[in-house]
């Protein structure tokens, strides 16, 4: 395997790094202590990848089991323990544990603890995953044939 051909043409690199303070306030805040950080969005990193830093609150349910027809997604737990679900059994993650689900990988998660946990969720490619985040529990609560075209534009297909 070789690297990727050359993006970036120059001699000199450029000054283009972007930087994110750990107290920054979070994009997204719902009820229960869950909070939603943007850390690198699709149009940041120009449809790379996507990085979002997830607070949980206790108790705190997540999706239940979907998969993406167009994007992996990977979970890092940094704190608490998190119930994530790879497509064959569910399984209690820590601080550290990791999960990379590919294109089409079942998954689901949750916090199903009395304590808050913390995680990172990447998206590989990049996609336009904010709006899913802001508008998902407005449009499920909606239902129908407008909520299911909704998981279909976010590439959000459930089992």
């Amino acid at each position: 395997m070789s690297y990727p051909e050359p993006r970036y043409l120059g001699d000199k690199g450029e000054v283009n790094a972007l930087f994110r303070s750990a107290d920054q306030e979070p994009e997204l805040s719902r009820p229960g202590g869950n909070h939603t950080h943007y850390l690198a969005t699709q149009a940041s990193t120009g449809g790379e990848f996507g990085l979002y830093k997830i607070d949980m609150g206790a108790r705190a349910p997540g999706p239940s089991t979907h998969f993406h027809k167009g994007i992996s997604e990977s979970f890092f737990i940094l704190s608490g323990h998190v119930d994530l679900y790879d497509g064959d059994r569910w399984r209690k993650a820590g601080a550290g544990d990791f999960l990379y689900v590919p294109v089409g990988g079942l998954h689901a998660f949750k916090n199903d603890s009395d304590e808050p946990a913390s995680m990172l969720m990447l998206f590989s490619p990049g996609a336009p995953r904010e709006e899913y985040f802001e508008q998902v529990a407005e449009m499920a609560q909606k239902g129908g044939e407008e909520f299911g075209a909704f998981l279909v534009r976010h590439d959000s297909f459930f089992v």
